[in-house]
């Protein structure tokens, strides 16, 4: 994984999203390690592609440095949902960080009516993606 790469692109994706200047981590891990992380934070069996954790800091944690939180990204699910869609991995892997900091903004596709869908494709016109 190029992970200057992933920064930059992190980076750049943070502006146009509603996060306030706060920054995110993204975290490249393996379907097994996902499958944990699914199980154990979303009571699922199974990886999936990716999943966001909201920081939740308080004041005191804000002031050394805002952030949403966490992106996890599976790289092996990735690189099956790239070959699926006829993506490349990197495009894959640019709307999944997208995907991950919609959710870490408030956004839930599962209850919104559409409206973090029609965001994101919005988003990924401007990042290019």
């Amino acid at each position: 994984m190029d992970c200057e790469r992933w920064e930059r692109f992190a980076a750049r994706a943070v502006k146009v999203v509603p996060s306030d200047g706060a920054g995110v981590t993204v975290a490249f891990v393996s379907d097994r390690a996902m499958g944990e992380l699914n199980r154990r934070w979303r009571g699922k069996r199974g990886t999936t592609d990716v999943l966001s954790f909201p920081a939740g800091q308080d004041e005191f944690e804000r002031a050394a440095g805002a952030t949403l939180g966490d992106v996890v990204i599976s790289v092996e699910r990735a690189a099956r949902q790239a070959a699926e869609h006829g993506l490349s991995f990197e495009r894959e892997v640019e709307q999944l960080i997208l995907h991950g900091l919609l959710h870490l903004c408030g956004y839930d596709h599962e209850r919104d009516d559409g409206e973090m869908n029609a965001l994101e494709l919005r988003l990924r016109r401007r990042l290019g993606i």
